[in-house]
C-alpha cells in the first residue's frame, strides 16, 4: 500500500471506531492501514497551513477569503453508550 498521508488516532479514541474524510466513510485495507497509533491514507491528504501577511491583510479587506484545500478528518467512536467524534489531522511533513 502506497503512504499519502499518515494521521494520529486522537486521545481517547479506542477501537472499533470508523473513519471519515470530509464525511466520506473510509474502508479499512483500502483507504487506510492502521499502524500503532496511527493510521496510513492511501491517498495524500491537504492540510490549510499557515496564512501568510498579504493573505491575512486580503481577508481583512474584504478582497478574498480563504478557500484552499483542508481536508478533515473525523473518528466516530463509542464509549459508554455514547456516540463520540474526534477530530484528526495530517501530520504537518504530509500536508
Amino acid at each position: 500500500m502506497g503512504v499519502g498521508s499518515q494521521v494520529d488516532i486522537p486521545p481517547g479514541v479506542a477501537p472499533p471506531f470508523e473513519v471519515y474524510v470530509n464525511g466520506v466513510l473510509q474502508e479499512p485495507g483500502t483507504d487506510f492501514e492502521q499502524v500503532g497509533p496511527s493510521l496510513l491514507f492511501t491517498r495524500p491528504l491537504a492540510r490549510e497551513g499557515k496564512l501568510g501577511t498579504m493573505r491575512w491583510l486580503s481577508m481583512l479587506l474584504g478582497v478574498a477569503g480563504t478557500y484552499r484545500k483542508n481536508d478533515q478528518v473525523d473518528f466516530v467512536y463509542t464509549r459508554d453508550g455514547r456516540r463520540l467524534v474526534a477530530h484528526g489531522a495530517p501530520r504537518e511533513e504530509d500536508a
